[in-house]
């Protein structure tokens, strides 16, 4: 039995308190909270009589340290769940540490403001220093292992689909399929139709932030940076069909060159329909993926947060998004001295998800596991203190997790690969 405060109540917050609730003789008690306290009270109301699980909220500022340390001492959790923006990631951090709390969350951090002048003096040493220039970077994250580890606490990063279960793919193809391994590619499709000419299955600011930053890879234990979206490849997906998919940088590939050193090559590819990208293109010219503030109409605004406002919001595609999503990672490497390819995935249908829990299979990919990562914290199947990113820790009772809980997986040992 455990108390568990949740921060955060959007899509994925969403799917991932539903599921805790499934399992409520782990989670037992839960505090949602956010800076709207209404969307936690409704949440709230939705799941009562529908599960054991003691649910309270409460209102706070992620932002803020103070208020995140007051309500964590007022509550007392065992853990705490950062499901909000990975601008907060730090904020949350420092108060999981004041206040001795283990910490988990679904992203790495992100600085909100990527055109702030003090951020961009940091980021531009970053990127000579490693000669590339990804938005997204774990060294904030990391530089707090030192300060958990002689706390005696744990953080566990980047606890979704991808970042998460890939990299958990990843240590279960290391543990059990591979003597070493050269090359890996994250693949993540989406076959899935929501009906509109332009909409987002994630937060706009992160997911459009993410598509128009140049695209990176490693090749030979070194970043190889190219334009955005300039990488395409087809790829017949096992559920969904042939589609197009582009290479782009991603979080875990940094984790994952640093944790299984051997491998000599690390590529992310995410799938794209035309009408998308003929947006996003098109918006980024005229400037609205921004995030420097402009004067309008004597007001400062954000592009990229005005554009946010406009779209519809992630967590109301569930009811109308049909098909499958297909993300998972292919291999080759060598076992007993022999050449070996092998191909790790799961199938999601975003139809049986909102069946489930009222939500589309994006934000339940990444909120299945984030509750199957809680579980292993609370139940000390992961339990080490320190910094951790997926891969760190044993594959096998995570997957077994995900098997039970609404995210098999399945295999190909002879996959086509990608060029």
């Amino acid at each position: 039995m455990s108390r568990v405060l949740v921060i955060g109540c959007g899509g994925v917050a969403n799917v991932a308190i539903r599921k805790c609730c499934q399992v409520s003789e782990v989670f037992s008690e839960i505090c949602i909270a956010s800076r709207t306290k209404s969307k936690c009270d409704a949440l709230a109301e939705a799941l009562k009589g529908k599960t054991a699980t003691k649910i309270t909220t409460a209102e706070v500022d992620a932002d803020n340290v103070d208020e995140l340390i007051n309500l964590i001492n007022s509550y007392k959790p065992d853990l705490v769940m950062n499901i909000v923006l990975p601008y907060q990631d730090l904020t949350i951090m420092d108060a999981c540490l004041a206040c001795g709390v283990n910490y988990m969350d679904t992203a790495n951090y992100e600085p909100e403001d990527t055109d702030d002048f003090a951020w961009r003096e940091i980021y531009e040493k970053r990127c000579k220093e490693e000669g590339f220039s990804a938005y997204f970077d774990y060294s904030w994250q990391w530089a707090y292992r030192k300060k958990f580890k002689e706390a005696g606490l744990t953080a566990l990063l980047g606890c979704g689909f991808d970042p998460g279960v890939t990299q958990a793919y990843c240590a279960y193809a290391k543990k059990h399929e591979f003597d070493t391994i050269d090359t890996i590619d994250i693949l993540d499709c989406n076959g899935g139709d929501h009906g509109y000419p332009f909409a987002t299955n994630f937060n706009p600011e992160v997911n459009l932030r993410e598509v128009s930053a140049p695209g990176s890879y490693i090749e030979n234990k070194k970043w190889v940076e190219v334009p955005a979206m300039s990488i395409k490849r087809e790829y017949d997906f096992d559920c969904v069909g042939q589609k197009d998919m582009y290479l782009l940088h991603h979080e875990e590939l940094e984790s994952l060159a640093l944790n299984i050193p051997e491998v000599k090559r690390i590529r992310f590819f995410m799938t794209f329909g035309q009408s998308y990208i003929t947006h996003m293109k098109c918006l980024e010219n005229v400037g609205m993926l921004s995030t420097t503030p402009i004067d309008f109409e004597g007001n400062k605004i954000v592009p990229i947060k005005f554009l946010k406002e406009l779209l519809p919001d992630p967590a109301s595609l569930g009811p109308r998004t049909r098909g499958k999503t297909n993300i998972g990672c292919i291999f080759t490497g060598k076992k007993d001295g022999k050449d070996k390819s092998y191909y790790i995935y799961n199938v999601c249908d975003h139809e049986e998800c909102y069946k489930e829990v009222e939500s589309q299979a994006i934000s339940y990919t990444t909120g299945v596991p984030a509750m199957c990562g809680a579980l292993m914290l609370l139940t000390k199947k992961w339990d080490k203190a320190g910094v951790y990113n997926v891969e760190e820790f044993d594959p096998d009772p995570f997957l077994d997790a995900l098997d039970k809980y609404g995210l098999p997986r399945s295999e190909n040992r002879s996959p086509v690969l990608v060029d």
